[in-house]
């Protein structure tokens, strides 16, 4: 019981965790953003946004009327959620998964880190040798192959800022707030911006035309994904309300690590879902990239990875 309990209190273990279940998510977004009846982005990031109303269970178990201030910027953060998430589902939708999204593992963490020296005590949480190995490796996986950055940048630079933004948001609003009042007001403002979605006409048909066209076995898998998203998504934010916010960003770099497995397994066994490029000087680029991030989890673990960025 003892180890239950420090284990659901400790801010590391919940982060990669949360990082664990999203990589996986992400491999199988990948897929369903290749299909026909489930390509749309707009309709993906609606019912992305739109399914975390359900955060609003939490409400019984400790929620506290909070000063406007903290429950203004609760929603804010959540709103930044969805936005952030457009560019980054949009990334993924146009590149290869396991290198645009591996440049979230670089610029997300060094984006929360420059906004949260103004603002958090501790930007990196005393912690610079691991974020500095796992945020190496996002970029390296990022410059693996040379793209086009003039069309690959602005979708990674903008979903970056955005979680960037979230994350330090979220952590000012967790040191003033319990963590189920908190999520509330993120859940209130993430569902939100789904609803703001509904607003442009083109938007709005697209939404509700291609969730009557996508077939009831695209449906199910993709709430199954959401869900395993979701569940992951949800641990993010509890992992922020118990450590660094920059440490939390910076563990991503994990779910870039399963990605990278992910597309490459389904490049060699089910290449009609999806195909990228492994060759081999390709292929030594992203091991390495791997092993930094790995580097940087065990050294980030080893020294405790549990310390919080006060306000």
């Amino acid at each position: 019981m003892h180890f239950v309990k420090a284990a659901v209190s400790n801010g590391f273990l919940i982060a990669v965790l949360s990082h664990a279940l999203v990589g996986i998510s992400l491999v199988w977004d990948k897929v369903l953003l290749n299909r026909p009846m489930t390509k749309n982005l707009a309709s993906y990031v609606f019912w992305l946004g739109a399914i975390s109303i359900f955060g609003l269970a939490l409400l019984p178990f400790g929620f506290k009327r909070p000063e406007l201030l903290w429950a203004v910027l609760g929603f804010t953060a959540g709103l930044l959620d969805l936005i952030a998430s457009f560019f980054y589902y949009w990334a993924l939708k146009s590149g290869e998964a396991s290198e645009e999204l591996a440049a979230m593992g670089g610029f997300a963490p060094v984006a929360t880190a420059l906004i949260a020296i103004p603002l958090l005590d501790q930007p990196i949480g005393g912690q610079l040798l691991g974020f500095g190995l796992m945020t190496a490796g996002g970029f390296i996986m990022f410059f693996a192959e040379k793209r086009p950055l003039r069309t690959m940048l602005p979708k990674i630079v903008l979903a970056a800022s955005g979680f960037g933004l979230m994350n330090v948001l979220q952590k000012m609003v967790f040191n003033h707030l319990n963590f189920v009042t908190g999520y509330v007001f993120f859940t209130l403002g993430t569902t939100a911006g789904a609803l703001f979605m509904l607003i442009p006409p083109d938007w709005r048909r697209q939404i509700f035309e291609h969730s009557e066209e996508a077939p009831p076995r695209s449906k199910l898998w993709y709430m199954v994904n959401r869900f395993t998203a979701g569940l992951g998504s949800f641990l993010g934010v509890y992992a922020v309300s118990l450590t660094n916010p920059a440490i939390v960003e910076a563990i991503s770099g994990l779910r870039y690590v399963i990605v990278f497995a992910g597309a490459y397994a389904v490049t060699k066994l089910r290449p009609s879902w999806f195909r990228e490029d492994f060759r081999w000087p390709v292929l030594t680029a992203k091991v390495t990239a791997t092993a930094l991030v790995v580097a940087g989890l065990v050294i980030t673990g080893l020294r405790g990875g549990n310390t919080a960025g006060g306000p």
